[in-house]
């Protein structure tokens, strides 16, 4: 396998096995919260790429955690998307959409007053950024069987309003201690329905999502975002459970013909730091998440964290992924690929302006023909 070479994702066929990893970038600097010609110009930049994935795109104005994100819930962000999706088409790339509740990861002021919503009562600990600066992140309400419902109804109209939007497919944000992520933690969903205890209640919820959206998006044009070893980082805890939760979700996906999983693997200096902070178990850790679940996922992989060209040429020569998603790199990078086929160097990225708004850091990294 080449990371250069074309790649059969369901019905698409990309042109290689570079993915560009979902960035949350902040430049929705608007109250509609619409994407703009600058999306339009950032994204079209990159589509090389095979597939491109978008920021997190809230399903609903409650399920948000972050400032100037934009959203794929009204009529007139569909409508904007639209001008993205055709600019991303005209280069010939390929484009899903990530979908995203954050649950408890946010601020009322960022959703019109209205509560957190998240599996449990519990508090994150960490703050968020408002319109007034900092502010700590309260305690949640915890879903009833109306909010699950409503959830699950919103997930499935954001993958509709992404394929009308003319987006390829979708990638659930199943990961990084967001809403579905908070369903998955012993520390985060201390629930005694059918959504807690138990491992296969506490993955029920996106299973619920999946069946809800494939009425709507073929699940051939659906991708999961996992990031099995996060650890205290936003209430989100490792556990003894956490190795057998993602073991079953995993193998029970085999069940489902999903475009792809994403995986995010641990950087070996974070784990240690993990494990010498927390003083935790290290049988708790999976060192190689990407190595331990190609022999459990049946499907395709894609692995993304912290990888170079080289080594993401190894990890597909060795067949442990099937393609490779970069994000600070092709923030950096916007012809990433061009890049790699001729063997040159990376520019390297600012993360001065990762967050900030306007083009400064988002649509004028150069590319090779400007020197």
């Amino acid at each position: 396998m080449s990371l250069l070479h074309p790649l059969q994702l369901g019905p698409l066929k990309l042109k290689n096995a570079v993915f560009m990893a979902p960035l949350t970038r902040c430049r929705a600097d608007n109250p509609e919260r619409l994407p703009t010609a600058l999306h339009q110009e950032y994204y079209a930049q990159r589509a090389t790429a095979g597939l491109l994935i978008s920021e997190g795109l809230p399903i609903s104005d409650r399920a948000g955690g972050y400032l100037f994100v934009p959203g794929i819930y009204t009529p007139a962000q569909v409508e904007a998307w639209k001008a993205v999706t055709t600019a991303v088409k005209a280069k010939g790339g390929h484009f899903f959409a990530q979908i995203w509740h954050v649950g408890r990861v946010s601020h009322p002021d960022l959703m019109n007053g209205q509560a957190l919503l998240a599996p449990s009562a519990i508090a994150t600990g960490s703050k968020s950024r408002t319109y007034e600066g900092l502010k700590l992140s309260p305690v949640p309400k915890a879903m009833d069987q109306e909010d699950i419902q409503t959830v699950i109804a919103q997930f499935k109209q954001a993958a509709a309003n992404a394929l009308a939007a003319g987006f390829d497919g979708v990638e659930l944000h199943t990961s990084n201690g967001y809403l579905f992520h908070q369903f998955f933690a012993n520390s985060a969903n201390q629930r005694q329905d059918e959504y807690g205890g138990s491992i296969p209640n506490r993955a029920r919820f996106l299973f619920e999502v999946l069946e809800a959206v494939q009425e709507v998006c073929p699940l051939e044009r659906v991708g999961l975002r996992f990031n099995p070893m996060l650890d205290g980082h936003i209430g989100i805890e490792v556990d003894e459970e956490t190795i057998p939760f993602f073991d079953y979700l995993l193998d029970k996906l085999n069940d489902y013909p999903l475009a792809y999983v994403h995986l995010t693997r641990p950087g070996q200096a974070f784990a240690h730091r993990q494990l010498a902070q927390k003083e935790k178990d290290p049988n708790l850790f999976i060192q190689d998440v990407i190595g331990h679940y190609r022999q459990i996922y049946k499907g395709v992989l894609v692995a993304n964290g912290g990888y170079t060209a080289q080594t993401a040429q190894e990890e597909l020569a060795q067949n442990r992924a099937d393609a490779i998603a970069f994000g600070k790199a092709f923030i950096a990078n916007p012809d990433l690929v061009q890049r790699m086929e001729q063997n040159a160097a990376w520019a390297p990225w600012n993360p001065n302006t990762f967050y900030t708004q306007g083009p400064e850091g988002y649509t004028d990294y150069p590319f090779l023909s400007e020197g």
